[in-house]
């Protein structure tokens, strides 16, 4: 229905390069938001995502243009920090008992503040961003096929198939549930409720981390503050999606589904000339 209601207001909205081209713009919240439901779906809260994209975004800048590091090694060490930011929070969470919610404010903080710190590694101006990627590396996100279809697309699909894999489909998918409906019953049945805690935080720093290596290849910049504003339409896409913020029950599928309503809702918006600045106000 939105589809339509924005095609009536700008026409070029419907042709096929545009409205496909379009999940160029919100692939990050659509991402992150398919593995941020697995840490829901325990009982948690992950609110450090956007943190993590930003020192992601950075570090493989500055691995790439100040160390010299190949640009695919880079990313692949990108991937290995977003990994180890959310083992991190995950740890407290899980092992210290201190409420989700705090830790991974706490963790937005300190990534932030991480990814700052990396800035100054650089011999680039901060305010400038690092860019001039190599080409390949830039078309891996701004490529499409036939000239229509954004590989974003299709990478996007893959981590679907994963997500859902992974969350119903294996023995570890059915331990987060039961971690999420009664943590006491999973620690009764051997199942190792601590460390399935902290995995469903490494997996989001992950999948943020990915989120970030392709907003970089997207932009073409490296910058510290990318994915500052991606906190509320994550969340808000799991939460539609149908996963309970009280943990135990939530759905892969709903949250791909509920990701793709809410950015293309932010896509038709801003062609409508809505400022980028009011666009949170009709997702909340």
């Amino acid at each position: 229905a939105e589809i339509l209601i924005f095609g009536g207001i700008n026409p070029r909205f419907l042709t096929p390069r545009v409205l496909l081209g379009s999940i160029n713009d919100f692939m990050p919240i659509c991402i992150i938001s398919l593995f941020v439901t697995f840490v829901l779906i325990t009982g948690g809260m992950d609110i450090q995502a956007g943190s993590i994209v930003g020192l992601t975004s950075i570090s493989i800048g500055v691995l790439w243009n100040d160390v010299g590091m190949s640009i695919w090694l880079a990313g692949a060490l990108g991937i290995l920090i977003g990994a180890l930011c959310g083992m991190l929070s995950g740890f407290f969470v899980a092992y210290t008992g201190v409420q989700p919610m705090v830790v991974t404010l706490g963790g937005s903080f300190l990534y932030s503040g991480l990814a700052l710190a990396v800035t100054n590694l650089s011999a680039t101006e901060s305010y400038k961003g690092i860019s001039g990627f190599p080409g390949a590396f830039t078309h891996m996100a701004k490529g499409r096929v036939f000239s229509v279809v954004p590989y974003q697309l299709f990478i996007f699909l893959g981590m679907i198939v994963l997500a859902y894999f992974l969350l119903h489909r294996t023995k570890y998918g059915r331990k987060v549930f039961l971690v999420g409906v009664n943590p006491s019953d999973a620690a009764y049945c051997s199942i190792k409720t601590k460390r399935v805690i902290m995995s469903t935080y490494m997996l989001s720093g992950m999948s943020a981390s990915l989120a970030g290596i392709l907003l970089t290849a997207y932009l073409g910049t490296a910058k510290a503050d990318l994915g500052k504003e991606l906190t509320l339409p994550i969340i808000t896409a799991v939460v539609l999606g149908g996963t309970s913020n009280l943990g135990g029950s939530g759905s892969v599928i709903g949250t791909a589904l509920a990701a793709l309503v809410i950015g293309i809702l932010r896509f038709g918006l801003s062609m409508a000339g809505v400022s980028t600045q009011y666009l949170d106000i009709p997702v909340g």
